[in-house]
């Protein structure tokens, strides 16, 4: 087979995935949901006698009461941040905004989230590269909405900033932002229910959340460019999942805005 027809026939699949003609046929089989099999977990286990870090509530934030027109018409992607750092309630404001529980449904069945997910599935975990927040050591974190807190990973390694960067295909900026978000998947949340068909939804609902987060950064006066060209191997070592069951689909270095 030709390299052309190669290509072609790459290009043919992936225009099948962001097809909808599956759901006329109802999945084709039965879903884990359908066999009663108990549902997964909204959120990844920890250690229970893990160190957290509160956040600050959000019935107590102060920040991000910008009007939404003027922060939909100031949104762009930006890959230029100061030197100057978030302050731990503009994070807890960020980390809200993008992946915040609401209201967990049914004895964990599913959760009501700041973002809409299909069916309510939210298949995804939320890594934070942290270099400059007050109050905090730079290093890895994960997000706990359920707790709206943060779990530490690793902290004070040498390098990850640039170690991020590297895996964003050698993107320099990356080194540069305050925080660096990054969204892994646990595919099974979405696939319990949906099967196969759980892969377009879940690249639409991780767009819902990067959104989020580029519109709450522009009220607090930050900015965010979104990757998606990153080293997968990479990424998923950087962060310590297995890149089976769970893997990263979206990165997004954020910082605040240089003066002009």
């Amino acid at each position: 087979m030709s390299q052309q027809n190669k290509d072609s026939g790459l290009i043919a699949k992936g225009r099948d995935f962001l097809r909808s003609n599956r759901w006329r046929d109802r999945f084709g089989g039965l879903s884990d949901q359908m066999k009663g099999m108990k549902f997964p977990s909204i959120q990844k286990d920890y250690p229970k006698d893990a160190d957290l870090i509160d956040l600050v509530p959000p019935e107590d934030f102060t920040v991000g009461k910008a009007p939404l027109l003027d922060v939909i018409n100031k949104r762009r992607s930006r890959r230029k941040f100061s030197a100057e750092a978030f302050s731990l309630e503009e994070l807890s404001y960020l980390l809200w905004t993008t992946q915040g529980v609401k209201q967990v449904l049914q004895g964990g069945y599913a959760s009501l989230r700041t973002v809409p997910s299909a069916g309510a599935r939210h298949a995804f975990e939320t890594y934070i590269v942290v270099k400059n927040v007050q109050g905090l050591k730079p290093g890895l974190y994960r997000y706990l909405g359920v707790e709206h807190k943060l779990l530490p990973l690793k902290l004070n390694e040498a390098d990850l900033f640039n170690k991020t960067a590297a895996a964003c295909c050698d993107q320099p900026f990356v080194a540069e932002a305050a925080v660096t978000f990054i969204w892994t998947t646990i595919p099974y949340r979405c696939e319990w229910r949906y099967r196969d068909l759980s892969h377009k939804v879940i690249a639409i609902d991780v767009g819902h959340i990067c959104q989020n987060l580029y519109l709450a950064a522009e009220a607090i006066g930050a900015g965010v460019c979104a990757v998606a060209a990153y080293f997968q191997d990479e990424m998923d070592k950087l962060i310590g999942v297995n890149g089976n069951d769970e893997f990263v689909v979206y990165v997004a270095p954020a910082g605040k805005i240089p003066s002009p």
